[in-house]
């Protein structure tokens, strides 16, 4: 598994890598954009340094 960018979603380095390089631009980053918006980021609780 590799570095876990997203701890709230699951994401790793690769994944957001490959999904930038199968689009043109990361879907996964849009989609963690929006989802802080409407406050269903937990990155302060799941990710170890709380962010």
């Amino acid at each position: 598994m590799g570095d876990l960018i997203c701890y709230c979603f699951g994401y790793t380095k690769e994944d957001i890598e490959k999904d930038y390089r199968n689009n043109g631009c990361s879907l996964i980053m849009e989609r963690i954009s929006n989802e802080k918006k409407f406050g269903n980021c937990q990155c302060a609780v799941k990710n170890p340094k709380g962010r």
